[in-house]
């Protein structure tokens, strides 16, 4: 391995260390409907659990006098019954803006319900996210000096105390403790240190085992090994997953569910130059690992990101490496999904517009302003056929389009659908969870049939957009998928992202 690569896949597994679902990118966005009003949620999970969360929802049609109830539901299959709902209170300035904070008091899958009640009607929405503990919070050193400081006197006073109460409790008002008393009082003084000293040594051992037991809490992705082997009919790609977490047989992984009818999605970014691209859907070859054919990418090294969903709703992204040899042979795609581009340089650098392999072409409609951290993103695209109109687009597995993007180091990658960061799957964990689902992979059987019973979906519009923001500065690559004419179709864009002002 080259000096290089290895400092940067360490700097993408110490990312990795500190997120789920996204690498580098803990928050969740969803855009959709609450029944009849469209709303855009943002999740801005706390890092810590228990934690609170900042929730925060745009009603992008504002019906009249409109209520907004948040509600964090965790996953439970024993019970379906949510806690009471906060009320979401409007944002001082923006009438279509509502914030609340929600405790998460669980580590695991939970869903936040968005109530949306006006004399119209009312609707809900789900958005799922991950409530994982990833860092402790630091005590700050002033506040440390404060609270030792308080502290000293505390003992101080305590001691004290002790002394004053056995020189002088027992004795009439103006009596004066003679000698003995004041030796008396003293050794209690000592005494009294003495044990204090020890409660404040055990206190200490308690919160160290207390921080301890946190630790081992903080969230550690699965570990996983990717590999490429070359056979007569071209080569496989092998993922496994070799995190003991997953394969001790003691504690069996939970099922997986399908997300958008596949198991597990596998993307390829070129560590050099992130010039080449492959969005793959293994699929199982037994408990822990996953195959499927090797794209005739260029050969070299490519840093690999798995997404998959637990039948509790958590999702993951998994994290390895591979190098890819040179082959000659054909490519016989192993599922009808899959898909690679060879060269993702997009043909003007930092241009909105790319040719597709189609003859049509993909615009990139950002605008004059800068992108910048923590900023909506003006993420807004629209194909056009060859002769300039707008060109209807196919479902590509039920969404009109699907957006990765990846930073130049690594750091961070997303995978993007127009109704968010969300995983559909998660979603549907919530929605068709039952209370007696108690057997492993009874839901995933429900998931599989729902999935199969809506496969019939629209055309979609010539025009899709996905909500985020970046949570990093830097130079960043965007792949956007569509599907017409059966074909799918792969445009890539580049980006820099700006710094917020200080």
């Amino acid at each position: 391995m080259k000096p290089h690569r290895g400092w940067r896949l360490l700097a993408v597994a110490g990312v990795a260390l500190a997120t789920s679902a996204h690498v580098g990118s803990p928050d969740t966005y969803f855009e959709g409907r609450a029944g009849p009003y469209p709303v855009r949620v943002i999740v801005r999970t706390p890092g810590v659990i228990p934690g609170l969360a900042q929730i925060t929802v745009r009603l992008l049609a504002p019906p009249a006098a409109p209520t907004v109830l948040v509600v964090p539901v965790f996953w439970d299959p024993k019970t379906a019954a949510p806690p009471p709902p906060d009320i979401a209170k409007r944002v001082p300035g923006d009438s279509t803006l509502y914030s609340a904070s929600l405790w998460l008091m669980r580590y695991g899958a939970y869903s936040v319900q968005v109530k949306v009640e006006s004399p119209d009607g009312e609707g809900t929405a789900l958005v799922p996210i991950d409530a994982i503990a990833t860092r402790r919070l630091p005590l700050p050193t002033p506040l440390a000096l404060l609270l030792g400081g308080l502290g000293a006197l505390l003992f101080a006073g305590a001691v004290t105390l002790v002394a004053a109460a056995v020189r002088e409790s027992v004795l009439d008002p103006g009596v004066v403790p003679d000698g003995r008393r004041k030796r008396l009082a003293r050794i209690a003084g000592v005494a009294g240190a003495l044990l204090l000293a020890l409660a404040l040594v055990g206190a200490r051992a308690w919160w160290h085992a207390v921080d301890a037991q946190y630790r081992t809490g903080l969230f550690r992705p699965l570990h996983a090994t990717t590999t490429v082997e070359a056979g007569m009919a071209g080569s496989v790609l092998r993922f496994t997953i070799d995190d003991p977490a997953w394969t001790d047989p003691r504690r069996p992984a939970a099922p997986l569910v399908p997300d958008h009818g596949h198991l597990m999605h596998l993307f390829l970014v070129r560590d050099s130059g992130m010039a080449a691209f492959a969005h793959l859907h293994p699929v199982p070859a037994g408990a822990a690992t996953f195959v499927t054919s090797a794209p005739p990418v260029p050969a070299g090294d490519y840093r690999v990101y798995a997404d998959i969903v637990l039948e509790s709703g958590f999702s993951e992204t998994l994290v390895s490496s591979v190098r890819v040899p040179r082959t000659a042979a054909p490519w016989h795609p192993s599922d009808p999904d899959d898909s690679w581009l060879a060269a993702s340089h997009p043909r003007h650098p930092g241009g909105d517009t790319v040719s597709l392999a189609d003859g049509s072409t993909l615009i990139w409609e950002r605008g004059d302003g800068a992108v910048v951290v923590d900023r909506e993103a003006p993420l807004r695209f629209v194909v056009r056929a060859s002769d300039g109109a707008p060109a209807a687009l196919e479902p590509y597995m039920g969404m009109a389009g699907h957006l990765m993007l990846a930073r130049d180091d690594g750091a961070v990658f997303v995978h993007l659908h127009p109704a968010g960061t969300v995983s559909l799957a998660a979603a549907q964990t919530f929605a068709l969870r039952q209370p007696g689902d108690t057997i492993p992979g009874a839901l995933s059987k429900r998931l599989s049939a729902d999935h199969d019973a809506h496969k019939g979906e629209p055309v979609f519009p010539a025009t899709t957009s996905f909500p985020y923001a970046f949570p990093m500065p830097g130079r960043y690559r965007l792949w956007v998928q569509v599907k017409r004419g059966g074909r799918i179709l792969t445009g890539a864009f580049d980006v820099d992202v700006q710094p917020r002002a200080s």
